[in-house]
């Protein structure tokens, strides 16, 4: 194992912060799988699963069954972490500038486009090598002035070559899920089986540049332009290790398995893969979930439990105004599983309070919350 320390912009002398990863595995097998957790710093499932996930490459590394390099970041935010206010951790956005941690990575298409296209031949592994080569470089001449960009930059250049992008997140109170595109969910699908997702999740741009999407658009863009000769070479992973408060190891230790399992069935680990479970719920559009919001503020009464299987018009939540004694019924305009809900009891007007994956796309533009 190797432990490298990439130091971020320092925003004023003397509050350095840095980001730690930890490299598993032979450098020149030619494949690459990059991990991340806590992104959003207050989402701290991921970071126990990774710790979990950290001693199992070890001990992989150790006995030479690691055919691949897996690098791994298992605190990707030390910005959000330090985000204690008035004894609550507010780890989603950047108190500076009020950005999402997880918004606004490069998009280095144009430069990649321009750096290959005069050097694409028939080999599509050659091909995709010179992808990830130019990749490389465009971010290395990228420079970063505050301390949220060099922190974007530094996650995005740890992660560009890889074959296989995870980012481990959670959701406020939820099951297991993930999001995906739609071109990579046949290689996804192994992932949600060993994972146990409940909701997958597939769009190819949801907006906001996210970090997942940073590398498949750029390899959806390219393989737009050049067709059979650049497929996909990258595919990401969001997976949402259900709510905030989920942080225990008797779901982070599975979770490390999982990933573990996963790996070994795409040949990155050697060894017999472990037998495949079930596929717990099919694959929907990202398009089709519906943020359930409500019309007025109040006491939040939760009425469906996540994983529940919500009807048309099911009571989901209760809104109660304890001044006027109006009571607004929160019902679902859509069929599907209930995911995730939120935290919070006090509900404001027009705060988003559930998501619930149906089945038919009918939104359109920025799909991601906020």
């Amino acid at each position: 194992m190797r432990h490298l320390t990439h130091q971020l912009v320092a925003p004023v002398p003397g509050t350095e912060r840095s980001i730690h990863s930890f490299h598993f595995g032979p450098t020149d097998s030619g494949r690459k799988v990059y991990i991340q957790a806590s992104l959003h710093a207050d989402e701290l499932p991921g970071m126990l699963t990774a710790w979990h996930l950290k001693q199992r490459l070890k001990a992989l590394d150790a006995a030479g069954e690691l055919l691949a390099e897996v690098v791994l970041v298992p605190v990707a935010n030390p910005i959000g972490q330090d985000q204690q206010v008035a004894d609550v951790h507010l780890g989603r956005y950047e108190l500076e500038t009020g950005q999402n941690f997880n918004r606004r990575f490069r998009d280095m298409t144009a430069q990649v486009e321009a750096a290959v296209a005069e050097r694409l031949g028939d080999d599509i592994a050659t091909n995709q090598a010179l992808v990830r080569e130019a990749f490389r470089t465009a971010l290395a001449a990228e420079t970063a002035t505050t301390q949220l960009d060099s922190q974007r930059l530094t996650l995005q250049r740890l992660a560009c070559d890889a074959e296989v992008v995870l980012d481990l997140h959670c959701d406020f109170d939820a099951v297991a899920h993930l999001y995906t595109t739609p071109e990579a969910w046949p290689q996804v699908e192994p992932l949600a089986r060993y994972f146990g997702s409940q909701a997958s999740l597939l769009a190819t741009d949801s907006g906001g540049q996210s970090f997942d999407e940073c590398f498949t658009l750029l390899w959806w863009n390219l393989n737009q332009r050049f067709g059979e000769r650049l497929p996909m070479g990258s595919l990401s992973v969001t997976l949402e290790l259900r709510g905030q408060l989920d942080v225990r190891d008797e779901l982070a230790g599975p979770d490390a398995d999982a990933i573990i399992h996963y790996l070994r069935h795409q040949g990155f680990v050697s060894g017999q893969a472990a037998p495949l479970p079930p596929l717990l719920e099919p694959a929907t559009p990202l398009a089709a979930v519906e943020p359930v919001a409500t019309s007025q503020g109040g006491v939040l009464v939760l009425k469906a439990q996540v994983g529940e299987r919500i009807e048309v018009g099911q009571v989901l939540a209760q809104v109660i105004d304890p001044i006027s004694d109006r009571v607004e019924e929160v019902r679902s305009a859509v069929a599907g599983i209930l995911y995730a809900r939120s935290n919070r009891r006090m509900a404001t007007a027009g705060m988003v309070i559930a998501h619930v994956a149906g089945t038919e796309a009918y939104r359109s533009g920025y799909l991601l919350s906020p």
